[in-house]
């Protein structure tokens, strides 16, 4: 197991590194200040534009998709150090490298299975950055962490497929870009097969029926830069049968290859939260005095840091193993460490900003700093994607059952 990155890793890492320094971080700042003056909260600012078009010049674009056709042809581990770098500023870095959720996990269904067809009229256009699009899987009734009790019904009618739910917390849907939802339920609710009964389908923005309701908060913030969070009320939306993505009876299997990749992502991107965590954390020790001497002198603020370094370290190396193991022996063999990260990632990042927060006192719950920000993201991970209890029901089982 040989975690030395190779000679295009590094270099696309040099690059990245360089187009962080010089056009994100300066560019968060004017982001808010654009994002102010904008008609809606949102649209997108110029900046953000002009991020992208920067990052597509320097070929710092698609590097989160495998497929070299389409993406940049990295494999997981390749990605893995690039995705944490752009966690350092998650609401512009990920979005100018068109590396962002849920567009990333989107491209990826799409690109697995999709038809020739359905490629050309939507992946193609998010590979461009040209559109945005949405997932719509959870739902305010049931407890979607088991998506078998998804109730959203997907039903044939003739030669077109017809959806009745209601859905929330569907990530980018507030964007005014976003021009496709990909939408999750049942075709087959009183299946016997409960992993069967659920399929994927497509379904535009402007198709009748669809109605974007609101925007929900995530601990107050509606996360701008991602496109929101929003309810959204499905009610007699009529689309071809064509518009179905696979099988009948395969949503639950989409699902799961559309995470495996994601909780990569997720959780390098945490890795890079906490990065930037520890070094404001850093700055701020030995820029300010409390009690006759340096916060960097205080014994407690070096243990604080001391153990963020410790646990970056730690978990960087568990992320790692579990890109490896996705790129050797593909999402199944890698079951339990995906399953680990996802505990253990957003956990540990949590503690961390929490830390930071508590240096910078009342500095670090406001808007001059980004910790607060970072803090109710990496907390939000604890749910996404699954709750930790769930990875933990099913990776004690697998343990388990070796001694049964």
């Amino acid at each position: 197991m040989d975690f030395a990155f190779d000679a295009r890793t590094e270099e696309l890492r040099g690059r990245l590194l360089a187009f962080m320094d010089e056009y994100v971080y300066p560019a968060e700042k004017t982001a808010d200040e654009q994002r102010a003056r904008l008609a809606s909260p949102w649209d997108t600012p110029q900046i953000v534009e002009d991020l992208k078009a920067e990052a597509r010049r320097q070929g710092l674009w698609n590097l989160f998709l495998p497929d070299a056709e389409y993406g940049a042809g990295l494999t997981n581990l390749q990605y893995a150090p690039l995705a944490e770098i752009t966690g350092r500023s998650p609401q512009l870095a990920p979005t100018a490298l068109n590396c962002a959720a849920p567009d990333t996990g989107n491209m990826e269904v799409l690109f697995q299975f999709a038809t020739d067809e359905q490629k050309k009229r939507w992946l193609e256009p998010l590979l461009a950055g040209e559109i945005r699009s949405a997932f719509a899987m959870t739902e305010p009734e049931v407890a979607s962490s088991d998506a078998t009790n998804i109730e959203t019904r997907i039903a044939r009618d003739g030669g077109d497929y017809v959806i009745n739910g209601r859905k929330w917390y569907i990530s980018g849907a507030m964007n005014p870009d976003c021009e496709i939802f990909i939408v999750m339920g049942k075709t087959a609710p009183d299946g016997p097969d409960i992993r069967r009964q659920q399929s994927m389908i497509l379904v535009p923005r402007d198709t009748p029926g669809l109605e974007v309701r609101r925007a929900m908060r995530v601990y107050g913030y509606e996360d701008h830069y991602h496109g929101g969070h929003a309810e959204v009320v499905f009610t007699d939306v009529r689309v071809p049968a064509a518009n179905l993505i696979g099988e009948e009876g395969g949503g639950f299997a989409i699902a799961q290859a559309r995470l495996g990749p994601g909780r990569i992502h997720h959780c390098m991107r945490l890795i890079g939260m906490a990065e930037r965590a520890i070094e404001l954390m850093c700055r701020r020790a030995v820029s300010r005095t409390a009690f006759g001497k340096p916060l960097a002198q205080q014994g407690v603020v070096q243990n604080w840091i001391a153990d963020a370094r410790v646990t970056v370290e730690q978990l960087r190396l568990l992320v790692l193993k579990t890109a490896w193991l996705m790129d050797t022996v593909g999402n199944r063999g890698a079951h339990t460490e995906i399953q680990a990260i996802k505990i253990a990632t957003p956990r540990a990042v949590v503690d961390i900003l929490d830390r930071a927060v508590q240096l910078h006192g009342a500095g670090g719950v406001g808007q001059d700093f980004p910790l607060a920000e970072l803090w109710a993201a990496a907390r939000t991970l604890r749910l996404a994607d699954g709750p930790d209890e769930v990875h933990q029901r099913s990776l004690a089982r697998r343990e388990i059952k070796r001694y049964v």
